[in-house]
């Protein structure tokens, strides 16, 4: 197991931790001193604005661990109790504490979402009220396409803003064609109040080592202006036998205000690798869902190794034109490579024996993307009007290429693995573009306008919200060997939204919406993941939509907050039918949520719920039966306490359980439920000058469940992921 002093770091990442540390002495400004209680040992607590708003971050909740509310899309932060909709904000002290290296980590926490893997590779994919997220759909500040398709460190993000339901009014169409079913925003980094000069350094089962830089300053007699800068290297095994990750990645975070006029922009760095990934893993056909192996065990091919590598962009400004009218403009690029050697095998028997082959393909994305909008605030009478107009766009080019080898050459066993050669790849049809220079194989085009008015009636004791968004999506394939048009479609699509509270007593909010999601055409892929050519491969499809109905009552009672709701919601289902992509059915998912969160009695911190699901495929030659991959019931309970006595000592454990999956459209095969614990401790120690170490430990699946986490994830497919290890973390924050 390497030491944490010996971990490498990359020039990029070296020089800006140099940087970081000469901002601080540029600065001179002291740190403040950890405030001290009977209890506890606490860390200074500053504010921050997420971005150019005048509202800034929405207020942290009883327990800190999540907000009171968020960005709700066009209509800007709103408190959890005024808004029609279904979220949490979780904060930037629950990432921290729980050791939260990405999202998947941080949304552990929510019994709405499970994680999943995308097609083929080692994406980030997250079944929110069981459909499809893909990570390259989430945005950054309310952009998307800013964020590495597969991966994004925590280090870079304030808060995690999970949005449950359809979201295309609010937010504009998901570009990459997830999300019906929510929708996820990161929001950055600010410079606070109070300066913040700190590192973070640890080490995980593995050998996984990581170093980590936090340093912000404000600036001018009046503190307008803020820098932030953020920096982590990551290098070393993981729990997984034989498997490696690699990360760097660097953030800077700017900005400015005045009297009326408020601008932020940031720059961020991300460059990741993963080396002998434990692959998905496609069941056989009409067989029973073999026992999952022992949960260190890796059936990687040594040579597999999925790398990318992103740089991003984005700026945003918001004005004051009177006192009743604002207007803002945002805007964003990014421009992202991807390589990858894959070998993702496919059951062959009862008995574990695999077959796989060799899949390379090399992508680059282009990304650039853009809002305008304004917002005014009047009263016609007794009724309040709060109405948003705004415009979008959004332009991705991908240029795409792909080899493999022939197919079957590849033999392995899911129990006792055995390494293989890797084979040659082989030419057309094989092969699909130029591996070293991909040619242009994708153009998605979209533009939008949308206008809402939110209309508050009793003394804003109920908020009445209507809108619609108007979207043209234009999207082109184009031949992978020559460049030539290959298929393509230019629609629009209206998407309207419905949406009342009406807040019964200081504490409680009933609630309804009615909104719609619209998605970008499917596009027929070259091939199942079990291997099966796709007769009409390439081909895009014309945008469709889903539509949700939702109806809830939320509780806030100071200290302990929860909601519950339930919903609808139906989605064309595309698959590969008789050899060929397209839209073969309906999935309804119907489900009921239940929330939980805050402090109830001091020094106990709760956070967690439960949701029910009923996912059910229709008008299709599956009618009836449960869709792939979405489980009855998702049940997600977590508690930190303050141990008496012990100042400055924590404890917290959680809860995540899953019943059965299942892995076919015809409900023959099976996935058993699953349970996981997790452990932690957290220790602050006041270390003198004004300084404060915080230590902490974590123990991941406690008892080494060995267990098949999902099913499914990329629409049609039945792939299985296997769930992590036992996995211990422990790390050292210093604040100066």
């Amino acid at each position: 197991m390497p030491a944490v002093s010996s971990l490498r770091l990359r020039p990029t990442v070296a020089a800006s931790l140099l940087a970081l540390h000469a901002l601080g002495a540029m600065a001179q400004t002291p740190a403040a001193e950890p405030a001290a209680s009977s209890g506890t040992l606490a860390t200074v607590n500053v504010e921050a604005s997420a971005d150019a708003s005048a509202e800034g971050l929405t207020k942290p909740y009883a327990g800190g661990q999540v907000a009171r509310g968020g960005r709700v899309g066009i209509l800007g932060n709103q408190d959890m109790m005024s808004t029609p909709f279904s979220g949490t904000s979780y904060t930037a002290d629950l990432i921290q504490d729980q050791q939260a290296k990405s999202v998947a980590d941080v949304l552990l926490n929510n019994p709405s979402i499970r994680q999943a893997r995308g097609f083929g590779n080692f994406q980030e994919l997250y079944m929110v009220r069981g459909f499809q997220l893909g990570s390259d759909d989430i945005s950054y500040n309310g952009l998307y396409g800013m964020l590495p398709r597969q991966y994004v460190a925590s280090e870079l993000f304030e808060r995690v803003e999970v949005f449950l339901g359809a979201s295309t009014f609010l937010n504009g169409a998901a570009p990459a064609g997830s999300g019906i079913g929510g929708a996820i925003n990161l929001l950055p980094k600010r410079a606070s109040s109070e300066p913040i000069t700190r590192i973070n350094t640890g080490i995980q089962s593995g050998g996984q080592a990581f170093v980590s830089t936090d340093i912000a300053r404000r600036f001018g007699p009046d503190q307008s202006t803020g820098i932030r800068l953020n920096a982590v290297r990551r290098d070393g095994g993981t729990g997984v036998d034989g498997e490696k990750r690699e990360l760097s990645a660097f953030g800077l975070g700017f900005d400015w205000h005045s009297r009326n006029v408020r601008l932020s922009a940031d720059l961020g760095f991300q460059d990741h690798e993963i080396r002998g990934g434990r692959p998905n893993v496609t069941p056989a056909a009409n067989l029973p869902i073999p026992a999952a192996p022992d949960a260190r065990k890796n059936y990687a091919q040594p040579w597999s190794f999925s790398k990318e590598r992103d740089t991003f962009v984005t700026a945003r400004g918001e004005v004051d034109i009177t006192d009743n009218v604002m207007a803002w403009a945002a805007f964003g690029a990014r421009r992202g490579t991807e390589s990858n050697a894959l070998a993702n095998p496919t059951l062959k028997d009862a008995f574990g024996n695999l077959s796989s082959s060799r899949f390379d393909n090399v992508r680059k994305d282009e990304v650039s993307t853009g809002e305008i909008g304004v917002r005014g605030k009047f009263q016609t009478g007794p009724v309040g009007h709060s109405v948003t107009v705004s415009a979008a766009m959004y332009d991705n080019k991908r240029r795409n290429a792909y080899a493999t080898s022939p197919t079957g050459g590849l033999s392995d066993n899911l129990y006792t693995h055995y390494d293989s050669f890797m084979p040659l790849t082989t030419t057309s049809p094989t092969v699909g573009g130029n591996m070293s220079d991909p040619l242009l194989q994708s153009r998605y085009r979209s533009k939008s306008i949308a206008i809402a008015d939110t209309m508050s009636f009793l003394d804003d004791r109920l908020l009445v919200t209507i809108g619609a968004r108007r979207q043209n999506i234009d999207q082109d394939t184009y031949s992978y060997g020559s460049g030539l048009p290959q298929s393509g479609y230019e629609s629009a699509r209206t998407t309207p939204v419905a949406g009342v509270v009406f807040k019964a007593t200081n504490e409680i909010s009933v609630y309804a919406n009615y909104i719609e999601a619209l998605l970008p055409g499917e596009t027929a892929p070259v091939r199942t993941s079990s291997g099966q050519a796709v007769l009409n491969a390439g081909t895009v499809f014309a945008p469709y939509r889903s539509k949700q109905k939702e109806i809830g009552v939320k509780y806030d009672g100071g200290s302990i907050g929860g909601s519950i709701s339930a919903f609808s919601t139906d989605q064309p289902q595309y698959y590969v039918q008789n050899g060929s992509f397209g839209a073969n059915g309906e999935q309804r998912n119907q489900g009921v949520e239940l929330s939980l969160f805050g402090e109830p009695v001091k020094g106990l911190r709760v956070l967690g719920g439960l949701t029910w699901l009923d996912a059910e495929q229709r008008h299709g030659a599956t009618d009836g039966k449960t869709a792939i991959g979405v489980p009855k019931t998702q049940l997600n309970l977590g508690a930190e306490w303050d141990v008496p006595g012990v100042r400055g000592f924590a404890l917290n454990a959680r809860v995540i359980h899953t019943t059965k999956q299942y892995a076919n459209a015809t409900n023959t095969q099976v996935i058993p439920g699953w349970t996981r614990v997790d452990a932690g401790a957290r220790y602050i120690v006041d270390i003198g000058n004004g300084r404060a170490l915080t230590l902490r430990a974590r123990i991941d699946n406690l008892f080494n469940k060995s267990y098949w986490s999902s099913t499914g994830g990329y629409p049609g497919s039945n792939y299985l992921v296997l769930g992590n290890p036992r996995t211990f973390s422990v790390s050292g924050t210093i604040d100066f």
